[in-house]
């Protein structure tokens, strides 16, 4: 059996562990000892994805349903809808606040106008705030 740590650092999703441990850019391990060590890994999914939607929050102002997105995806963390969920539902983070700062980034850096910024805020290509979100932040913008 392996040994039980007590990691520090969060780590990714386990499928994400999966992959780096089998990829030929990676681990290079064999499918068979890649999932031997998963199954016997001791980790907090839900902690770990929860981690992850906090530094979203924090560093890169990002909405929840974006979080969300970037958790489940094949291109981003590997969670599953599960866990991604429990993160969001439990980040602690200024939703609003964080909309502002996008709508003033937006302002600062491309010059756009106050309904262009809107629109990107609550696009589910774009941000993916909600209204009130977006609104607050239109309404509060320097």
């Amino acid at each position: 059996m392996l040994p039980r740590t007590n990691l520090l650092k969060p780590i990714p999703s386990k499928a994400a562990v999966y992959d780096q441990l089998v990829s030929e850019y990676g681990e290079k391990f064999s499918e068979e000892a890649a999932q031997y060590a998963i199954d016997n890994l001791v980790a907090d999914w839900n902690a770990n994805a929860l981690a992850k939607a906090e530094d979203y929050a924090k560093t890169m102002q990002m909405s929840k349903a974006a979080i969300y997105d970037q958790l489940i995806s094949e291109y981003g963390e590997k969670f599953t809808p599960e866990e991604a969920q429990y993160a969001v539902d439990n980040v602690e983070a200024d939703w609003k606040a964080n909309a502002l700062a996008k709508a003033e980034s937006y302002q600062e850096t491309m010059s756009m106008f106050p309904g262009a910024i809107y629109d990107q805020l609550v696009s589910e290509y774009g941000e993916k705030f909600t209204a009130e979100e977006a609104q607050y932040a239109i309404d509060n913008m320097s």
